[in-house]
């Protein structure tokens, strides 16, 4: 990892520009088909990844990786194989809601919904949050939405960017009006603020190895 460096006049164009020359590409979302994305979005919540990848590993080896199949399936095998994702009853509802919506739209029929009214669709949906339908929207449609999630929050407070209590759409709206870029850039954006978080910027932040830490407000206490 090289040095640390002052960004002047830091922004998020800057912090994006300089996470992606320090970490490079980070390649997600990891999945096989779109639909396969909007299951882990569902699936992630509360819980890491690798546990996420064992659910769906478990719904693949069932042949259970569309709408129709997994609305088919009784609800307490359902969550059996969802039960590595943590939360797998109320998981198993949420994703057969989600599949209610897919089915009753048409699956490919939802691709040609302009992203504004698709995001509303999703939020309509019973237990797709703000957090879930914009992960859906970028990573499984291509959707140039920023995604907010609990890293962004701290990483940019800490930055000074942002207070970090602001409102879901606010701080979405803050990102998108200020970079107004391609699903591309907020898909590697939000790829490499969720490695930054894992890696340095934890709740026990390790400030010391930090590439922005002579940037950083909180690293300077």
């Amino acid at each position: 990892m090289s040095p640390a460096q002052t960004l002047p006049c830091l922004d998020f164009g800057r912090v994006y520009r300089h996470l992606l020359e320090e970490y490079g590409p980070q390649g997600w979302w990891p999945a096989d088909s779109p639909f396969e994305v909007m299951i882990g979005a569902v699936l992630t919540q509360n819980t890491a990844w690798r546990n996420v990848e064992s659910a769906i590993r478990n719904l693949l080896q069932a042949d259970l990786l569309s709408a129709e199949a997994i609305l088919a399936t009784p609800d307490d095998t359902l969550a059996d194989l969802l039960r590595p994702s943590g939360y797998f009853n109320v998981k198993a509802r949420r994703l057969k809601n989600l599949c209610r919506y897919i089915s009753k739209t048409g699956y490919r029929e939802t691709f040609d919904i302009p992203t504004g009214e698709l995001r509303q669709a999703l939020l309509g949906i019973n237990g797709i949050g703000p957090e879930t339908a914009d992960d859906i929207l970028l990573y499984a449609y291509e959707r140039p939405v920023f995604v907010i999630d609990a890293y962004t929050r701290r990483f940019f407070s800490r930055l000074g960017l942002v207070s970090g209590n602001e409102g879901y759409e606010i701080l979405r709206n803050r990102f998108e009006t200020s970079l107004d870029a391609t699903a591309a850039i907020y898909n590697e954006y939000h790829a490499l603020i969720v490695w930054h978080g894992k890696e340095f910027c934890r709740s026990k932040p390790l400030c010391e190895g930090c590439t922005l830490r002579t940037t950083c407000g909180y690293a300077k206490k």
